[in-house]
């Protein structure tokens, strides 16, 4: 496949009042009045709250026409999982609930940081979000002992399937402690107890590999296709397969869309978003620094888009 780059859609740091810093990991909710984008930004503290944006797609181009002037969400309480910041991952609809997954970020000690997946529920249309608690609904087990996040769920016959961050260990690199983490598998009837197995779905392609972030899963009538963030040097783009959602094959050369030239993607792009809209299939992403430089957008080339 092949993506067309249409530059920045969120420039960093946005124009909010709690938004010093960064616009990263964009989800979209679209509707027939246009889209919404939530996404993070950082405050002066450095703390990552969800903002949202609003958009609308007019003759072929996609632009941003407001922002909300306060947080969808923000950091928790001191000593929670979340109180160092919460960033976005996925939006779900359940009847007339919206189910808003979180990764939650704290600071260490003996590791620079953690973080788990959180739930934020809304019952008015998606106007305002609460957590369903202060606690993360993926915890360390026995299947995840280190670290949760990014977490990207697709609602199937009844059957929540999850597709999330996992981390595998840490390791000492140039003197400090390195992350290490993958993509994993679990399931839910109500969106808010999982059964994790410790199914793998998209595992380190070599020893170059460490960091395997935020799935993007879309099924089509033919296969699921998952969108993620591959980091040895450096983040880029990567690209999966699947029949079931189960068993994966990486096609990461397939993924059609590469670090520019020049400019704001130039050294790294990650955290892709997917989604199809009034018959186009459209991606939003960072580029460098893990969301320093904005969000900008793609369009699957007509020739070779899925029907919407």
């Amino acid at each position: 496949m092949r993506w067309t780059k249409h530059g920045l859609l969120i420039a960093a740091p946005p124009p909010l009042p709690f938004g010093v810093s960064h616009a990263a990991l964009p989800v979209v909710v679209t509707n027939e009045d246009g889209l919404e984008i939530l996404f993070s930004s950082r405050d002066a503290q450095g703390s990552s709250h969800i903002a949202r944006a609003r958009a609308s797609l007019d003759e072929g181009q996609l632009a941003i026409v407001a922002y909300d002037p306060e947080p969808v969400l923000s950091p928790g309480r001191l000593g929670g999982f979340d109180d160092s910041g919460v960033t976005t991952s996925c939006l779900v609809h359940a009847g007339e609930r919206r189910f808003l997954y979180f990764t939650g970020w704290s600071l260490g000690r003996t590791v620079p940081f953690y973080f788990y997946v959180g739930c934020a529920v809304s019952d008015d249309e998606g106007r305002t979000f609460g957590k369903i608690s202060p606690a993360p609904v993926l915890e360390r087990n026995a299947v995840d002992p280190y670290l949760t996040a990014s977490p990207w769920v697709l609602i199937e016959d009844g059957l929540w399937r999850m597709w999330y961050v996992s981390g595998t260990g840490w390791t000492v690199a140039d003197g400090g402690p390195k992350h290490r983490y993958h993509i994993k598998y679990a399931e839910s009837r109500d969106g808010l107890t999982w059964e994790r197995g410790g199914r793998v779905c998209i595992d380190y392609r070599d020893d170059s590999e460490y960091a395997i972030a935020r799935p993007c899963v879309v099924r089509d009538e033919d296969r699921y296709r998952m969108w993620f963030s591959a980091r040895g040097d450096a983040y880029r783009i990567g690209y999966a397969e699947s029949q079931d959602g189960l068993t994966w094959e990486r096609r990461d050369e397939d993924a059609g869309i590469a670090v520019s030239a020049d400019g704001w993607d130039s050294q790294m792009q990650e955290y892709p978003a997917v989604f199809d809209y009034r018959g186009r299939r459209l991606m939003l992403y960072n580029g460098d620094g893990y969301g320093a430089t904005g969000i900008g957008w793609a369009e699957l080339d007509r020739d070779e888009a899925e029907p919407a």
